[in-house]
């Protein structure tokens, strides 16, 4: 069985579009079969980009993670001084991304690197957003945000969704461990919305 957290160059293409609004403005994406947001922006990516998407993120993020691109194109689109950097392990959705970049004008704005975790990402970020591959397990996901630590600038931001079901409360707690500062930013539908500093409050 193929996973959008794996490559799997035998799963039979199946291309197609999907669109959504947020803040006033209609976003169509080219997907795929094998991918994540396969058919459509899902209730945590939604309730991400409410939250974060106008608050100043820097003008350097990194989706991690980034499937067809929603967040981060999103997030490109809203502010023309950001640079996105979209990541993912899966070359198809990668495919999809630059297409999408393509067809929303943002490729002067958006860089798109296929790397396992921050395996083929050398440089740092104001701000990392993430939803993160809960299915790929916790090896993959707390590698993630362990990884953001030494990969976000002195001053920047981790922000990821996950839902409570699926360790919300835990999730926290390894944070904590990792970042003097963590806080939820919002909760809805059982999503949560955490951002960890590198900073701690002044």
């Amino acid at each position: 069985m193929s996973h959008y957290f794996q490559d799997d160059p035998n799963l039979a293409h199946d291309y197609h579009t999907f669109s959504f609004t947020l803040f006033g403005r209609q976003y169509t994406l080219k997907s795929d079969s094998g991918v994540f947001n396969k058919d459509g922006l899902d209730d945590g990516s939604k309730l991400l980009l409410e939250t974060i998407a106008k608050v100043d993120l820097g003008n350097s993020i990194l989706d991690m993670g980034c499937g067809v691109g929603p967040i981060g194109l999103v997030l490109a689109s809203l502010d023309r001084n950001r640079h996105v950097t979209l990541s993912d392990v899966n070359p198809r959705a990668l495919d999809c991304c630059r297409e999408n970049a393509a067809s929303l004008g943002l490729v002067d704005q958006v860089e798109v690197v296929e790397s396992d975790v921050y395996e083929s990402i050398p440089n740092q970020f104001t701000t990392i957003v993430t939803n993160p591959p809960i299915r790929a397990g916790k090896k993959v996901t707390y590698a993630i945000y362990k990884g953001a630590v030494s990969h976000l600038y002195q001053d920047g931001c981790l922000v990821l969704v996950i839902r409570k079901k699926q360790g919300a409360d835990s999730c926290r707690r390894y944070l904590e461990t990792l970042f003097p500062r963590v806080e939820e930013l919002a909760s809805k539908k059982g999503y949560k919305i955490l951002i960890a500093y590198q900073k701690g409050a002044n």
